[in-house]
């Protein structure tokens, strides 16, 4: 295939607009992965796309055995439903994956298998 470029596991983009830690989420777009590497705002962090991750949450959410999973990108959080987030101009959260394990009030991580983001409508 001449038009093949990577396989896509991990993409590299800038950290924005926010520095991340590695082991952060990065939301572009509808484009979410885990940084593989800590990040200021604006630099290059490579992230990886596909995989199951401990993902941090508000105490407060709770997650069942596959629900989708959302990220909000002012918290850099999951969240249990999708709204709008403060830091993307209006424009909807992702869903980022799904749950695959019940993560119930006062858990401070949601295991997440990611999956392709769907914008909501």
């Amino acid at each position: 295939m001449k038009n093949f470029v990577q396989p896509g596991v991990n993409i590299t983009l800038p950290a924005s607009p926010y520095a991340v830690d590695s082991g952060e989420g990065v939301l572009a777009g509808q484009l979410f992965g885990i940084a593989c590497g800590d990040a200021e705002n604006g630099a290059e962090v490579t992230i990886q796309t596909e995989g199951v991750f401990d993902i941090a949450k508000d105490s407060d959410d709770v997650f069942t055995l596959g629900a989708p999973v959302y990220f909000d990108t002012a918290t850099k959080t999951a969240r249990s439903h999708g709204d709008t987030d403060s830091n993307s101009a209006g424009d909807s959260e992702a869903c980022i994956g799904v749950s695959i394990a019940a993560a119930g009030a006062g858990a401070s991580t949601v295991r997440v298998k990611l999956c392709v983001p769907v914008a909501l409508a």
